[in-house]
């Protein structure tokens, strides 16, 4: 499922070669997908100007002349940029015709993904208007997941990861972020120290900068015509090695699911201090 690092990678892959460009076309292949794609697109785009793309959270917005288009992912979505004329694919549901003589196409084999059209400001949108700050931004730090963390009892690794708090850990990144900071992910969140919450917002930054950087070595993948290419791999020092040795201390990696999720850890490096 794309995270927050693949989405940023999918914005700057394609961001360079649909910025100031003009909409000539829209063909929509799909009338669904999570959400009802808007019918009137094809009416509605041609002759705008994508002005810029940014993105909040795991959402793409494109600022046009007249209002913003808002996409997800999904679980298995992809965008591509690809020369007009390439035949669509049985997943490729939307493609956006520009004056450059490209197409922006959305594929999605599971039909989990969203695109929705606003004239509004498209971060008071309701899909957007409760997500928790940026993990980059300067309104996250130690001090503020101290404060939504108070008396909560929940365990702090599905804590990091409702995007009501902080938008875009998700469960890999939640894992290695954890694990960075020596934090045990079943610990209660309002048992963790200023410190550790310090150690800890400071790991969830550097966790998704370096799988950021390491999306940067696949931005020519956005500029190809054949069929989507999984997202790139990131090296992880925790997640998915259950009982492989820990890079740190060569003690095991083990597993627990929390929230249904499976959340992985060492014992010696994580160790749970909770009294529960």
């Amino acid at each position: 499922m794309p995270e927050l690092p693949e989405v940023e990678t999918t914005l700057r892959g394609i961001a360079p070669h649909i910025e100031g460009r003009r909409v000539t076309a829209v063909e929509r292949r799909a009338a669904k997908l999570r959400l009802p794609i808007p019918a009137h697109l094809a009416e509605l785009l041609p002759g705008q100007s994508v002005r810029r793309v940014r993105r909040r959270g795991k959402y793409l917005l494109f600022a046009c002349d007249d209002g913003t288009l808002i996409l997800h992912l999904g679980m298995t979505g992809h965008l591509r940029v690809v020369p007009a004329g390439t035949p669509p694919g049985p997943y490729d549901h939307l493609d956006i015709a520009l004056d450059n003589g490209t197409l922006l196409r959305f594929s999605d084999p599971r039909k989990f993904g969203t695109v929705i059209w606003t004239n509004g400001d498209p971060l008071a949108h309701p899909l957007l208007t409760e997500l928790g700050p940026e993990p980059f931004g300067p309104a996250f730090d130690g001090a503020y997941l101290l404060h939504r963390a108070k008396g909560r009892r929940v365990a702090v690794k599905p804590f990091i990861m409702d995007n009501r708090v902080v938008v875009g850990v998700g469960n890999m990144y939640a894992s290695e972020a954890l694990f960075l900071a020596r934090i045990h992910p079943a610990r209660p969140a309002g048992a963790l120290s200023p410190e550790e919450w310090d150690r800890l917002a400071e790991a969830i930054r550097r966790t998704l900068t370096d799988a950021i950087a390491a999306g940067q070595e696949t931005l020519e993948d956005f500029l190809v015509a054949e069929k989507a290419r999984p997202y790139f791999r990131v090296a992880f020092r925790a997640y998915g090695r259950e009982g492989e040795p820990c890079f740190a201390c060569g003690g095991e990696i083990r597993r627990v699911v929390l929230g249904q999720r499976s959340s992985y850890f060492c014992p010696r490096c994580q160790p749970d201090t909770s009294d529960r």
